[in-house]
């Protein structure tokens, strides 16, 4: 596993707790691998956190996902609510936007307990089913020709923006980032 480095925006960095929140609500997250090649691999997925641990899923075919994750267990995992662009300074790129994002390192394995394949699933129908449809619960019969991937989570950031009030948003407060800049006539 990758040493943590240093949050440079510590004034942005959530409670462990919070970040732990917004990985439990958020709606669908991105799976970063890496290639036998060296070449990166990210993928939405939906997913699920059970026990601390994260779960996904793909097709049983092989792909990049599943080659990735046989080459090397280490992965991440990320989720953001973003928010509202706002202006801080009095040039187009002085602009931001609020946000909240979480990443995860750990280690991917696949599952193979059948048990195991079920909870998930029945935790992912939980999360993500739309109510009131007539169809049997905890019934899946395509179980067989998926890959369940369980990841342990070994390290948890999180950061955050708030939107700032609009007396403290440019024009009403000028923070632009090249005061000295003039532009073109």
């Amino acid at each position: 596993m990758s040493s943590a480095t240093q949050i440079r925006r510590v004034d942005r960095l959530m409670s462990e707790e919070q970040a732990g929140q917004l990985l439990q609500r958020s709606f669908c997250g991105r799976l970063a691998t890496v290639s036998e090649d060296g070449s990166p691999y990210c993928v939405p997925l939906l997913y699920v956190v059970i026990g601390g641990r994260l779960y996904v899923h793909n097709t049983i075919a092989r792909g990049h996902l599943r080659a990735n994750v046989r080459h090397d267990v280490r992965v991440c995992f990320e989720v953001d609510e973003p928010g509202q662009v706002f202006d801080y300074g009095r040039f187009e790129c002085d602009s931001s936007v609020s946000y909240r994002s979480v990443i995860a390192f750990g280690t991917m394995r696949i599952v193979d307990d059948r048990k195991e394949k079920q909870e998930f699933f029945e935790a992912l129908m939980n999360k993500y089913s739309i109510p009131g449809r007539d169809r049997p619960c905890g019934f899946f019969p395509k179980i067989d020709r998926v890959i369940v991937y369980q990841m342990t989570i070994e390290r948890l950031t999180g950061k955050e923006q708030e939107l700032p009030g609009v007396s403290q948003q440019w024009p009403a407060v000028d923070r632009t980032a090249s005061p000295d800049a003039q532009p073109p006539s």
